[in-house]
């Protein structure tokens, strides 16, 4: 970024609308690949296969393949990998993955009206995440004087973070003080939570050629992070603790058709789009900075800050195809699409009340949209295109070997920063004002290898399923700060660039009765 501004900031203001920020944003976006068994050892690839209650919310049109009433029960364990040795949290965890059942209920013509319910976990936060690297004349705090120094702040208007906060009034900041340069950090972070996903579908099929489904879809939030950041700044140690919660609903609605073009064939091909995912957000944080003893916190009356605020998903569409050979093979292939850049976020303005003199006081919530942050939003992340494969071979009757692959491709522009559009120029929003945490991570694509088993015994199904996946981000400590000079300047604040890794293994098994 450049040094191209006016005013200057003393102090945080609070202010009651607030609205959240591009990186804290994409973490609730999108999705893992969750569900029963089959599903996962399959690479997820059947939303033109169906037949698996894990296709209520991606292709709903999946369960009006079911012939018998079915109940499915989903866990197992999520371990990860590429931890450094100095990150803290538990590498480990059980998870509960998945619950549902089908009521099939047969028609005439040999067609189907099915009812279904499904929860699942959508989106698993477990994760630690640790960096560390060397600074040459660089630091967070460097980054808040600059900030300061060259008037990048002003009163209230959303660029002035509560990590400037917490730098301005520990280092007590003057314009002729020194630029507050570390020569190293480290980073500790643990994640944890999820997101639930509560799936309610209607579907059927026609002369079992078309098939068709919708789900009304509600969702269930509970994100939190909790870690450490130190800068060694002349020889002293300079601690940054912060922890986060975000809890929270949203609501989408996803419809889908599969299509058996040829009534002799078992070849079928499917269509599916899900609207965007409207969230209802409550984030809540704490934050300190110190020395590891003695700790200043962002308000010290006050010291957790708190907010409600909005923001919607992009919408997301999927083509698939499908294909068995006698009852032994099955093959799938899905295709994914839904435009990251399109998410939106809301302020919110409050609560108001109108008199009416026959029903007496009527509140209701007002917001309007965060055009500073949906600008950043849409030049910092972009479109984002899920490839799926699966197969399912059947050597015997009642045993099946299953495999899968997933290509997921990058969410984020290789030159995004955080708060800062790419001309250099800040980001003047409430969602930048309420930042708590000066780094940020660029995710690279992310490549999924499955594998399951799955038996049959007279009415129960037993499947089992490992599924590895692997994604690098380039992470950042903070925003690099240049001076608006033809040659390197003393007062620049380069951070530099680490490589950290989300490697995940998943081990889940599914238990299932039909009737």
């Amino acid at each position: 970024m450049k040094a191209k501004y006016l005013l200057i900031a003393a102090a945080l203001i609070s202010v009651p609308a607030a609205a959240q920020e591009t990186y804290e944003n994409a973490k609730l976006t999108g999705t893992d690949l969750n569900g029963t068994a089959r599903y996962v050892g399959m690479g997820g690839a059947m939303e033109a296969l169906g037949a698996d209650l894990s296709t209520i919310s991606s292709n709903p049109a999946g369960i009006g393949l079911f012939r018998h009433s079915t109940i499915n029960v989903s866990g197992g364990l999520v371990m990860q990998g590429s931890v450094p040795g100095y990150a803290q949290g538990d590498k480990t965890n059980t998870s509960f993955d998945q619950a549902g059942f089908v009521y099939a209920m047969k028609g005439r013509n040999n067609s189907f009206l099915n009812l279904a319910f499904n929860y699942h976990k959508s989106k698993n936060f477990d994760f630690i995440l640790g960096a560390t690297n060397q600074l040459s004349n660089a630091s967070s705090n460097k980054l808040t004087y600059q900030k300061w120094r060259n008037g990048v702040f002003n009163d209230g208007d959303g660029a002035y973070s509560q990590v400037d906060h917490l730098n301005y009034n520990y280092f007590k900041m003057a314009k002729d003080s020194a630029n507050y340069p570390a020569s190293d950090y480290m980073l500790s972070r643990e994640h944890s939570g999820y997101i639930g996903n509560y799936d309610f579908n209607i579907s059927g099929n026609i002369h079992d050629c078309v098939y068709l489904g919708i789900t009304f879809g509600v969702k269930d939030v509970h994100y939190t992070h909790d870690g450490w950041y130190d800068e060694t700044l002349n020889g002293n140690l300079i601690q940054y603790n912060d922890h986060r919660h975000i809890t929270g609903s949203g609501f989408d609605v996803t419809a889908g058709v599969i299509v058996r073009p040829i009534e002799s064939s078992p070849f079928r091909f499917g269509l599916y789009v899900k609207t965007p995912t409207w969230y209802d957000l409550t984030t809540e944080n704490y934050t300190t900075i110190g020395d590891g003893k003695t700790q200043y916190a962002v308000n010290d009356r006050v010291p957790n800050e708190s907010y409600d605020y909005k923001f919607t998903t992009p919408w997301k569409f999927g083509v698939s195809l499908g294909h068995t050979v006698g009852n032994y093979l099955a093959l799938g292939a899905t295709y994914e699409y839904e435009d990251w850049s399109n998410i939106k976020t809301r302020i919110n303005d409050g609560v108001y009340y109108d008199w009416d003199p026959y029903y007496g006081y009527d509140s209701y919530e007002s917001s309007h949209k965060d055009h500073a942050m949906n600008n950043h939003t849409s030049e910092t992340l972009k479109g984002v295109s899920t490839l799926k494969l699966g197969a399912e071979y059947k050597p015997i009757k009642d045993f099946a070997i299953r495999v899968g692959y997933n290509y997921v491709s990058p969410a984020f522009e290789k030159d995004g920063v955080k708060g800062f559009y790419k001309n250099g120029q800040p980001v003047y929003s409430n969602g930048t004002y309420y930042s708590s945490t000066s780094d940020y991570t660029n995710w690279k694509s992310t490549n999924r290898f499955t594998c399951g088993l799955g038996y049959t015994l007279q009415n129960w199904n037993f499947d089992l399923a490992y599924q590895y996946s692997a994604q690098k981000g380039d992470f950042y400590p903070f925003v690099t700060y240049t001076e608006d000079t033809a040659t390197p300047s003393p007062e620049d604040n380069i951070a530099p660039k680490s490589e950290v890794k989300n490697n995940r293994s998943q081990l889940i098994l599914t238990v299932g009765y039909h009737f």
